[in-house]
């Protein structure tokens, strides 16, 4: 019984990778459109996706973001600037529009931020509204803004959420947008299908971009440490400070996820790069709530005046 189970769970896998290594043609003619191309994952995406002979379109929060990609691209690319948060999204439309004139190929919602993090009771209520603006709603007001000329070509949504929109963690502002996207894509997604649109999520684990270092990290929690009374900081301890984020410096499995949700024939609906998502963070999010509030309890720091 054991070794039909094992046959019939490498027969699925072995067809499953076979399909999904089918391309699709005529990619010189695909446009893509990228937010969050300065740095990380969208830069390097947009950077292979033109290699690969796509017509990327790479929004840019800043001159120098764009300036500096156009330098390391072929004149096919083409850059603009692109403040997700900023309700000009018709100018872009009207853009794309003109270029897009088959319609738009892929659309990678890439654009994003990762601090401000830290325990709830650190943090205000702002501290959240501008996590959602960017990390959100700048997320669905671009995808809705797109969606006419995506449907048109029949083409891709990739979204970028996390593991963390799986499995909460005390960084609560970035995991509750996260948690957010995954909801807005799992209904996309089946919105989309009736129009042959395919929407795909990629939930890696950590990395090391700009928006997640060890640096950056510490400087938040000393940041937030400054503002807190007294009382909190009696709390928590000093020790609470001394967190430290591992992450994988390997960029290209988040990017070589990315590319295959806009190049596969058949693509899949959710991506999970990086080992530690795929051994520990996404078995975890299967599990009961308590074993996942115990794993937590025992892994990460506790505030000194902890009652565990």
């Amino acid at each position: 019984m054991l070794l039909f189970l094992l046959s019939v769970i490498t027969i699925f896998l072995s067809c499953r990778w076979l399909r999904s290594r089918k391309r699709v043609s005529g990619i010189s003619n695909k446009y893509v459109f990228i937010t969050g191309c300065d740095s990380g994952f969208g830069n390097l995406l947009a950077k292979h996706l033109d290699q690969l002979g796509f017509r990327v379109l790479a929004g840019c929060f800043t001159e120098k973001g764009e300036d500096e990609l156009k330098k390391t691209t072929s004149e096919k690319l083409v850059t603009f600037h692109l403040d997700v948060t900023k309700l000009y999204l018709i100018f872009v439309f009207s853009i794309l529009l003109n270029i897009c004139v088959s319609g738009l190929w892929g659309l990678v919602n890439n654009a994003g931020i990762g601090a401000p993090f830290g325990p709830c009771d650190w943090l205000s209520v702002q501290e959240f509204r501008n996590m959602f603006d960017i990390n959100f709603f700048g997320l669905v007001e671009v995808t809705l803004c797109c969606l006419p000329l995506i449907k048109k070509a029949r083409g891709r949504i990739v979204n970028m959420s996390s593991v963390m929109g799986r499995v909460s963690s005390p960084a609560v502002p970035y995991s509750a947008s996260k948690c957010a996207v995954e909801s807005f894509n799992d209904t996309l997604r089946k919105n989309m299908s009736y129009f042959g649109v395919k929407v795909s999520c990629i939930e890696p684990g950590f990395f090391k971009t700009n928006i997640m270092t060890t640096e950056l990290f510490k400087s938040n929690m000393k940041e937030f440490w400054k503002k807190q009374t007294e009382e909190l900081k009696e709390e928590y301890g000093r020790d609470y400070l001394e967190k430290d984020n591992h992450s994988d410096p390997d960029l290209m499995k988040v990017v070589s996820c990315m590319e295959h949700a806009i190049s596969a024939e058949h693509p899949w609906t959710r991506y999970t790069p990086g080992w530690d998502a795929k051994l520990f963070w996404i078995p975890l999010s299967y599990m009961p709530t308590v074993i996942i509030d115990y794993v937590f309890n025992r892994v990460m720091t506790k505030p000194a005046q902890s009652v565990y």
